[in-house]
């Protein structure tokens, strides 16, 4: 009898090794060859500025992609969450070549937008097919698109911690398994090293200087990192209106991206920059090192919630990650702390405020800049996330734990003042 348990446990642990393997090895070859073509298509965009012109077609490709072969993938990031939360029926596979095409699409022609959804989504397409091939009940199915988010999350940011915690953060407080927990590290770090294998690099970031801590510092790090919550709150609550009033005001959906994709050719055109378009790479890299205007973080927020909310493909992560570093970088000038440091902050602070996951976003900043930052980042992350508000960017995530606890009281307070 023990030896027969002994069998199938042995059993299960290879089949569970062996989905890591094929989840991981494919999801990481997707997001190399998507960053492979997302830098491709962004040269292309930089060496011809007046391609801009050409988003409202490409956003009506988008939309006509989605309304007549992809209804049911639409939702994107929120799918995933919602089959989690509620399994259903296996997720399409086509949501993969869809949000790939789509997000290349956007950014070719300029739309402010990220990557991490594309990744996510890929990953989550992928892995969701092998409920069928193995035969996995709705428990193995909610395993399998924790996988699937880690690996996606894990290889396009070359974060394998992060990822791994990230998949398990935003399904906070719906049942986890153990299971699920090692495995989703398992899974981060094959598809991290499948990316590293196909020779495609990350972006480097550093912090060059630590101050010690004090009470005195602590006292600056406080009502920043609120700044960066309210930020987050902000650019949350800003995507969520503009895709509110698109679908309100424009009743066929292709035409959404069209005429937003118009509206904003035309902007950039009037403020005769190309700081906001696609991911901002480069203007995230800069603030580290020197300055950002005060005006450049709330200008992303804009110009991506009015992306996404059009109907645009990417992700927020990214935009999130360039509106809390310019934010940081720009509080430098009064702020005596290291510029380097302030952006660092930001970075993932404000990440952490809009997606309630500031466990992920401490060791991502630790991942990215070194142990030595994890204590501000830490701080930062924690209390962006306690006052970003109750809405984050993903409708169907479960808001529980601390912050919950934390609205709820403050919810019943009003109502016996009240």
């Amino acid at each position: 009898m023990n030896l027969e348990k002994i069998k199938r446990t042995i059993a299960l642990l290879f089949k569970w090794i062996l989905i890591c393997f094929l989840i991981g090895i494919l999801s990481g070859s997707a997001s190399a060859f998507f960053l492979v073509a997302l830098e491709w298509v962004t040269q292309s965009r930089n060496n011809h500025h007046w391609i801009i012109w050409l988003l409202p077609i490409g956003g009506l490709f988008v939309g006509l992609g989605y309304h007549y072969y992809g209804k049911e993938v639409v939702k994107g990031n929120n799918l995933l969450l919602e089959e989690y939360e509620n399994p259903q029926k296996i997720i399409p596979l086509k949501m993969a070549p869809l949000v790939l095409i789509s997000t290349l699409i956007t950014h070719l022609f300029g739309g402010s937008a990220g990557r991490e959804g594309t990744a996510v989504q890929m990953g989550g397409a992928i892995a969701d097919q092998f409920s069928t091939i193995f035969n996995l009940d709705n428990s193995g199915r909610k395993t399998l698109i924790i996988l699937g988010i880690s690996a996606g999350f894990a290889s396009v940011f070359g974060t394998p911690l992060a990822g791994a915690l990230f998949a398990l953060e935003v399904v906070y407080f719906s049942k986890i398994s153990i299971k699920s927990s090692v495995l989703s590290f398992v899974v981060a770090f094959i598809a991290y090293f499948t990316v590293e294998f196909w020779e495609v690099k990350h972006t480097h970031y550093s912090i060059p200087l630590v101050p010690d801590f004090s009470l005195k510092i602590a006292l600056w790090i406080i009502p920043v990192s609120i700044l960066f919550g309210l930020a987050a709150m902000l650019f949350s609550r800003s995507t969520h209106y503009w895709g509110f009033l698109f679908t309100k005001t424009i009743k066929y959906p292709p035409l959404r991206p069209f005429i937003g994709g118009l509206l904003f050719a035309i902007a950039m055109y009037c403020i005769g920059t190309n700081t906001y378009l696609g991911l901002g790479v480069p203007v995230i890299v800069e603030s580290f090192s020197k300055p950002s205007e005060n005006y450049v973080f709330l200008l992303k927020i804009l110009f991506t919630g009015f992306t996404l909310g059009a109907g645009f493909k990417g992700g927020e992560v990214t935009p999130l990650f360039f509106v809390g570093a310019t934010l940081g970088s720009a509080m430098s000038l009064f702020i005596p702390l290291p510029i380097a440091l302030l952006a660092g902050m930001g970075f993932v602070a404000v990440f952490s405020g809009a997606t309630h996951t500031p466990i992920a976003c401490t060791v991502m900043g630790m991942e990215l800049f070194g142990i030595e930052s994890g204590f501000f980042i830490a701080i930062a992350c924690f209390i962006a996330y306690l006052s970003s508000g109750s809405v984050g960017i993903y409708h169907p995530q479960r808001l529980k734990g601390p912050k919950y606890h934390l609205y709820e009281k403050f919810k019943r307070r009003k109502l016996d003042n009240f």
